[in-house]
């Protein structure tokens, strides 16, 4: 047994240090690089203050890096303590009398809806803190308290709702087809993924944010221009109240068929020129005409199915219990046994990370091309990107260790790069942007 417990701290500990680490050296790369090219980012990025930009970064990662020891401190005292066992008997002692459901499944719901809600309770005073503090201190929360506590309250409820809705279905699978229970995981999860793209921006969403209609003047114009170029239809496009909890920007594409919906944060409108917002919509429409997002959800199942797999393995050994003194199995504690098994298998998925997101990189870079060829120009996307690195106070250059782990997009620079040279390329010289014809691709 203390050879498992060895193996698990260095994998929780060591993963836990070497991210902590890969954070630290990738604030010192980019305060040198920025300090190497500041003529660039003052020219390209036109940041109103790059030691604002500097400070911003150093505050977001040594918070981070506190809020992670701390969490990992808690996570073994939890564990070394007894306390997750204490919690796991205090369930199981419930012997709640549902009728037709199986006692077994009611609590093992319960133990990992107490599971996700205790999360959250352990971030909210960090989240207050990043909120009405850093985020306060940089210019970007717009939030009041009031806000900020009712959205806990929401969250919390939503959480309740989404873990039960698929903690039950996996549980009572482990119960039903104990040898291949993980096979219907990954069909539970495919479904949830595909009713979550209609729900979240519908349902979940407008319970956090006010969705206006863009029905008409000059932004719905210079959207069905876009629209036209891009061979694209969609009559749901809203604007978002965003700038009611901070100042930061973005825009996302979600639904499919006649649930398609295209958001635009109200920061973002106000932040960029008209074809900056038109090259930002142009990339959230590839994803769809290029089925980046099929493509990406059946590329998921892959990790998804191995993570589950993993999970059933786990789940079947007795040490796995028995080494912070569960008292049980996969048969009677299923759901303690996933908690439990999650803890060893999170690191490993942290660790493969740069594997994962070597499609979704591939994707965007497919996306700012596809922008630029309905643009007929590729200044618009550039100078979006542009003004995304100056407004949120984005680190423009990521240490390369710590971009391959944490990026899905490419840096903002490489990304202004690599459209330029597309551009001069591929554009055609004798169309202008805003004309009824893309640019011809080779």
């Amino acid at each position: 047994m203390l050879t498992l417990h060895v193996a698990f701290l260095l994998l929780v500990v060591g993963t836990d240090v070497f991210f902590g680490w890969l954070s630290v050296v990738n604030v010192q790369y980019g305060a040198s690089e920025v300090r190497d090219r500041r003529e660039w980012v003052d020219e390209r990025l036109a940041v109103a203050d790059v030691d604002e930009l500097l400070d911003y970064q150093r505050a977001k990662t040594g918070f981070s890096l506190l809020q992670s020891a701390i969490g990992l401190v808690v996570l073994l005292g939890v564990l070394y303590t007894g306390a997750f066992a204490d919690v796991v008997e205090a369930v199981d002692a419930l012997d709640p009398n549902v009728p037709i459901v199986d006692a077994t499944l009611v609590e093992g719901v319960v133990l990992v809806v107490v599971g996700a809600l205790a999360l959250q309770a352990f971030s909210a005073p960090f989240d207050a803190f990043d909120t009405f503090v850093v985020e306060e201190l940089f210019g970007f929360n717009n939030q009041t308290p009031r806000l900020w506590v009712r959205d806990k309250f929401v969250g919390a409820a939503i959480t309740v709702v989404l873990v039960t809705a698929l903690a039950f279905p996996i549980l009572w699978a482990i119960q039903a087809f104990p040898t291949y229970w993980w096979a219907v995981g990954v069909a539970l999860y495919l479904a949830f993924a595909v009713v979550m793209q209609v729900l979240l921006p519908r349902v979940v969403m407008p319970l956090f944010y006010d969705f206006d209609p863009i029905d008409e003047g000059e932004l719905r114009d210079a959207i069905d221009d876009v629209f036209d170029r891009a061979g694209f239809e969609c009559e749901q496009i809203y604007e978002m109240d965003a700038s009611r909890r901070s100042s930061h920007s973005n825009a996302f594409f979600s639904g499919f068929g006649k649930t398609k919906r295209v958001v635009l944060f109200d920061t973002l409108v106000d932040q960029m020129s008209i074809p900056e917002v038109q090259s930002v919509l142009a990339h959230e429409l590839a994803h769809w005409k290029r089925s980046h997002i099929w493509k990406q959800l059946l590329a998921s199942t892959v990790p998804i199915a191995l993570t589950l797999a993993a999970l059933w393995w786990l789940t079947t050994q007795p040490w796995l219990y028995a080494m912070f003194g569960v008292t049980g199995s996969v048969e009677s504690t299923p759901a303690a046994g996933l908690l439990l098994g999650l803890l060893w298998v999170g690191p490993l998925n942290q660790l493969l990370s740069p594997l994962t997101n070597k499609l979704s990189l591939a994707h965007e870079r497919e996306a700012d091309t596809f922008a630029v060829d309905v643009m007929n120009d590729g200044q618009p996307m550039v100078g979006a990107l542009a003004a995304l690195a100056s407004e949120n106070l984005s680190n423009p250059f990521p240490h390369p260790l710590y971009e391959a782990f944490h990026y899905d997009h490419p840096p903002i620079p490489e990304r202004m790069q690599y459209i330029e040279a597309y551009a001069a390329e591929h554009l055609t010289s004798d169309t202008t942007p805003g004309s009824d014809r893309t640019a011809t691709v080779d």
